[in-house]
């Protein structure tokens, strides 16, 4: 019988590549995950911009007595749809998440490592889900909205792990640079997710709610904003820090180009944060921003792993034969 997998179009046998997976296949499905995860990350500040956060006014259904968008006194048609199409996004998250999670079961030889990297994006999926009920039943509430967010960004790092995991071995750990640079490196990625954070405050204190019944942080927007404006401050001289030192050292090409990337990247959110500061917040620059975010921790993750490597874990020797003693 012929399987998908034999089949004469390229395009059929890609989408069907999970079945019968490679070391290159692996990893294109696990940077697919990190695209979806990072666009469904996007299109919820869609519907936050929108003001269609409580356009399906229940969970899971959209309205009491309908799964999808059906004309409600209360709500407008395009703010039900923009939310229910989020809640669409989230089932092809799922669909790229269980073709890693085939791959990674179906390689050979099986890799526990990629196999556990993997089942986290169902689960996340599931947690995410449940934590989106959460959300439309708090009406909003900035710290539910939030973590919604920071859930995506955690999925984001388990997928680009599995990317990583996927082109080395299963040996320990070995640093390609200077051990103080692979500090910088963790360092570095510890205020990106300051960084991150800070940025979500910023969005629970200011416009864009998603709704007009929905709550904001009681604090002064001014000073969240030149908090979050300090970190980037931060963030941007270890960047710059790092990328010297790479440059300086006995470092790998890769790990100078992940440095670069990440210094480009963050200059232009800088720009993108700044234009909007000044524009007072216009919704557009806002999914730019959050995109720009989401680009900011894929690059920092990038470098983080491009300063060290795993090497094959080296098959196990047939005991030497000692001779006989007579």
């Amino acid at each position: 019988m012929k399987l998908p997998t034999d089949h004469s179009n390229a395009l059929v046998r890609r989408l069907f590549s999970f079945w019968a997976p490679t070391t290159r296949s692996m990893r294109g499905w696990a940077m697919a995950s990190v695209v979806v995860n990072a666009g469904i990350a996007v299109t919820g500040a869609g519907v936050r911009v929108t003001g269609s956060g409580l356009g399906c006014p229940t969970w899971p259904r959209c309205t009491p007595d309908s799964f999808i968008p059906v004309p409600h006194p209360e709500v407008s048609m395009l703010n039900m749809l923009v939310e229910f199409g989020n809640r669409l996004v989230t089932f092809l998250v799922l669909a790229v998440g269980a073709a890693c999670v085939i791959a990674a079961w179906r390689m050979a030889p099986r890799r526990r490592s990629l196999v556990g990297l993997a089942l986290l994006q169902p689960a996340g999926v599931v947690v995410q889900a449940l934590w989106g009920g959460l959300v439309v039943s708090t009406m909003l509430n900035p710290f539910t909205v939030g973590m919604h967010f920071l859930i995506s960004i955690g999925l984001i790092a388990a997928c680009w792990m599995l990317y990583a995991r996927a082109g080395e071995g299963d040996g320990p750990p070995r640093r390609v640079v200077h051990r103080d640079v692979r500090r910088l490196g963790h360092v570095l990625v510890a205020a990106v997710f300051a960084l991150l954070v800070a940025g979500v405050v910023v969005t629970g204190t200011g416009p864009h709610s998603g709704d007009v019944m929905a709550s904001r942080f009681d604090l002064d927007i001014e000073a969240v904003a030149r908090l979050h404006a300090d970190i980037a401050y931060v963030v941007v001289g270890l960047t710059f820090a790092l990328l010297f030192a790479v440059h300086v050292s006995d470092s790998t090409r890769a790990a100078r180009r992940a440095a670069l990337a990440l210094f480009v990247v963050e200059l232009l959110q800088g720009v993108i944060g700044y234009t909007q500061y000044f524009l007072a917040v216009p919704a557009a620059l806002v999914l730019l921003h959050v995109l720009g975010s989401t680009l900011v921790w894929i690059a920092a993750l990038r470098v983080v792993t491009s300063l060290r490597t795993r090497d094959p874990v080296p098959a196990p020797h047939s005991p030497t034969e000692v001779p006989a003693t007579v």
